[in-house]
């Protein structure tokens, strides 16, 4: 039998400090490594896999698609690149999208965006953005920049210059920063996943929304890991009745083709023009499929289960043995334990149930449609292996 982990080791960049399971299929929110052993899957590639494994309607229209143009340079016009645009633009009010691989490059897009606004309207003097500590935007040289963990800087300076990073729930330090920097835009994810599953307090993302729109300082939500129905909402910022003037999304978006979009509304739709932006694969046909698929199912009914599956798992261990502290929004969960998280993963992988983890939290991320009884089945291997 091929050893698949000792050619990984060998020949795949020592970036991943991966757990030593290889998957080699699934079903829905049920995953199987070589030998065959089930597990529950409670990370669904880290909020990709919207609707699990293999999903039929999915399956069938990404396969419907490969028959058709399986890719077409942004030179042509193509239906699902179409259709998918329409689609987000009538779900969220916004008005262009800008299509891109992934959720770094969609922030890339949203940041260029920004900075050519504020410069055609207020001068080039006018750049700076302000993300809040904490906060993660991605890998790229300009996303790091962006993201407000020094830990992520240390290794790649010099960073891009022109951001600076304000307390989270903090208003008046984010109001001072904008002001003392002449921002261009304020860039915030609503829940801060990678930092720890943590949600913005509502009068805060209020606060700042107002100032923003009173100042014409762009507003701009991260939605990469908090988009497409994961928080019981569309996108997270639904949550805090706020509008965005830009929104950053990849993820789930095509359940499992890579694939991230830059929404932009009234005041930046015509920021872009051509030769502004591109990408060779953004707006990807089988992609798009993909996603239409995707955010087609993702309605009112969906989404209540979202926020009450949520519910079940802050009812089920909130307060457990073990168990410090519940955050997050919908399916959207971070689990402050007593041991160290990485003990508890490694526990609940031993036992056929695959989380992950954020900071010195626990982090579930399971399919939006997991069954029920799946997911009860995950909330006692969980709870067990916390106690």
């Amino acid at each position: 039998m091929t050893d698949i982990k000792a050619i990984d080791k060998q020949y795949v960049a020592n970036t991943y400090a991966r757990f030593p399971v290889e998957l080699v299929s699934g079903k829905g929110s049920l995953v199987y490594d070589e030998k065959g052993k089930e597990y529950i899957d409670m990370g669904s590639g880290i909020g990709v896999t919207a609707f699990g494994t293999a999903d039929d309607e999915w399956q069938q229209a990404v396969i419907a698609q490969l028959s058709k143009l399986q890719h077409m340079s942004n030179l042509y016009y193509t239906q699902p690149c179409a259709i998918l645009a329409k689609m987000l633009c009538e779900e969220t009010g916004m008005k262009k999208v800008f299509f891109t691989n992934s959720g770094a490059e969609a922030n890339e897009c949203v940041i260029k965006a920004a900075r050519k606004y504020a410069c055609d309207k207020k001068g080039p003097e006018c750049y700076t953005i302000v993300t809040l500590e904490n906060s993660f935007h991605g890998r790229t040289i300009t996303t790091l920049a962006a993201t407000g963990q020094e830990h992520y800087h240390e290794l790649f300076q010099p960073l891009t210059p022109g951001f600076v990073y304000a307390k989270a729930n903090d208003f008046e330090d984010v109001k001072a920063k904008a002001l003392e920097n002449n921002a261009a835009a304020i860039m915030m994810e609503c829940i801060q996943g990678e930092g720890g599953v943590i949600p913005l307090e509502p009068d805060f993302v209020k606060a700042v929304a107002d100032f923003a729109k009173k100042e014409d300082i762009l507003l701009i939500f991260d939605e990469v890991q908090t988009g497409n129905g994961r928080t019981g909402e569309l996108y997270a910022y639904m949550n805090y009745g706020v509008e965005p003037d830009m929104v950053s999304t990849a993820k789930g978006i095509a359940g499992g083709l890579p694939l991230g979009a830059a929404l932009m509304g009234e005041k930046t739709e015509f920021t872009l023009g051509y030769g502004d932006h591109g990408s060779t694969f953004g707006g990807n046909p089988v992609s798009c499929a993909g996603a239409i698929s995707i955010i087609s199912r993702i309605d009112k009914k969906l989404l209540d289960e979202v926020k009450a599956k949520g519910q079940l798992i802050k009812d089920t261990l909130t307060g457990a043995p073990g168990v410090e502290a519940v955050t997050g929004m919908g399916l959207m969960v971070g689990i402050k334990t007593v041991k160290p998280a990485g003990d508890v993963v490694k526990e609940c992988m031993d036992n056929g149930v695959l989380c992950l983890t954020a900071k010195d939290k626990v982090r579930l991320l399971p399919a939006l449609n997991i069954p029920v009884d799946v997911l009860t089945k995950a909330l006692e291997v969980i709870k067990a292996a916390c106690a």
